[in-house]
């Protein structure tokens, strides 16, 4: 009877026949594809104006590419530049981007152009913010214009689904962060047919921009951080505690985040607020130095390939000025994501946990800060539990994250996270 009963509460839905499920092949390897390309080309032009604008420039005027002038110079002169878009160039580069977050938002054609030239100078300039909401606006955007003048017939929310899927692949360089995603977002609504019936199209996609994208450039988010053996009680409990405080501190800044965007949007115009921004983050880059700029994948690299080379302290400023620089880069409009700039900040916390406590081993201090982290700012579990997992590169650090994610989760959930609503409250 009890079985009967579970049957009827929890009822199988019918699978999709093969039929249904051919005719999505094409167009989500297109999408695929051409998300990927789209990526790969702006993340190119971005950082061939990055070499220009830091170290070209520069080494031609006789000035230090990362002297506290520079920085300065750089950053006030990247928030003119944007400023400039967001007023002038048609569709003003979008929306607000603190309303933005990884969920995928058909914006008209016309707007795509500022919001790509918006995006490649923000990340050749420098603010600490990463591509991939921008970058998914864009795709998504593309993919619907052109899917509907192509084919009609397909349904008109195939397109963002696919071109939602094929960017986050291609951000991540595989298909399973897309999967999660998907399957996060399709929680506890009513589906027509099985669950990976309706992730056939959107893997696809996935799969399709993750292989274009390691064809074409090669990513990868393995730091080289040394290799997890055995798990032992003091890294579960390393990693219990790491987590939940990172997550502790990144609450700190999406507490802050309404109030930090309130005072920039009470400036009034893009060409004060993104200049005004610019400035503040130039003084925040002098004071926690070049490793504190740009989206931050790069950089926590260069932390992870030395551990020991850094004090407590050294860790501790990168933190907190890492985090005050995303927090004021996602306040004063710059367009950009808040996850690799959140990679950052959570690998900067558990390096300084591993300074602090020689016991805590640098593998499960990066991704215990991470995970904690990305749990604060984007509210993404299974993302951030991806995330923190791949940048180790060891299997055995899952069943770790796993469990350091509940007591973390506890302290995050209900709670505001780091994007708002179009009045400018905070989105739960």
């Amino acid at each position: 009877m009890a079985q009967d009963t579970a049957q009827q509460a929890l009822p199988t839905p019918p699978s999709a026949p093969a039929r249904a499920l051919l005719p999505l092949i094409l167009p989500a390897l297109v999408v695929g594809v051409g998300s990927s390309l789209l990526f790969v080309l702006v993340s190119s032009l971005a950082e061939r104006l990055q070499h220009v604008l830091w170290t070209d420039l520069p080494n031609a005027l006789g000035i230090g590419r990362y002297s506290v002038l520079w920085i300065l110079v750089m950053l006030t002169a990247t928030g003119i530049a944007v400023g400039l878009v967001v007023w002038k160039v048609p569709g003003h580069a979008g929306p607000d981007p603190a309303t933005l977050g990884l969920e995928a938002v058909a914006l008209p054609p016309a707007v795509l152009p500022g919001l790509v030239l918006a995006t490649a100078l923000m990340l050749a300039g420098g603010p600490s913010l990463g591509p991939e909401n921008p970058i998914i606006a864009v795709n998504v955007g593309l993919a619907l214009w052109l899917g509907r003048l192509a084919r009609p017939r397909l349904p008109g929310s195939l397109w963002p689904a696919l071109a939602d899927a094929a960017t986050l692949g291609a951000l991540f360089g595989t298909p399973v962060a897309a999967a999660l995603v998907i399957s996060e977002a399709l929680a506890g609504k009513p589906l027509k047919g099985a669950l990976w019936d309706n992730l056939f199209g959107p893997l696809m996609a996935a799969g399709a921009g993750a292989m274009t994208t390691a064809l074409v450039s090669r990513p990868t988010l393995d730091l080289g951080l040394p290799a997890l053996g055995r798990p032992r009680w003091p890294d579960l409990l390393a990693a219990l505690v790491i987590a939940p405080a990172a997550a502790l501190l990144g609450m700190c800044a999406v507490r802050a985040f309404p109030y930090v965007h309130g005072a920039f949007r009470r400036l009034g115009h893009p060409m004060v607020a993104l200049p005004a921004g610019g400035l503040v983050l130039g003084l925040l880059g002098a004071l926690g130095g070049p490793l504190t700029l740009f989206k931050g994948l790069d950089e926590v690299a260069e932390l992870a390939k030395d551990p020991a080379g850094w004090s407590a302290g050294q860790f501790a400023v990168l933190t907190v000025v890492k985090l005050a620089a995303l927090l004021v880069a996602a306040a004063c409009g710059f367009r950009g994501g808040r996850i690799f700039p959140s990679v950052f900040i959570g690998a900067a916390f558990g390096l300084c946990a591993h300074a602090l406590v020689s016991a805590v081993q640098p593998s499960v201090g990066v991704a215990a800060g991470v995970l904690g982290m990305l749990l604060a700012v984007t509210r993404q579990g299974w993302v951030s539990l991806f995330t923190a997992a791949v940048l180790v590169a060891s299997p055995s650090i899952i069943a770790l994250l796993c469990v350091a994610s509940l007591p973390a989760w506890l302290l995050v959930t209900g709670r505001p996270r780091m994007q708002l609503r179009a009045d400018g409250t905070a989105l739960r």
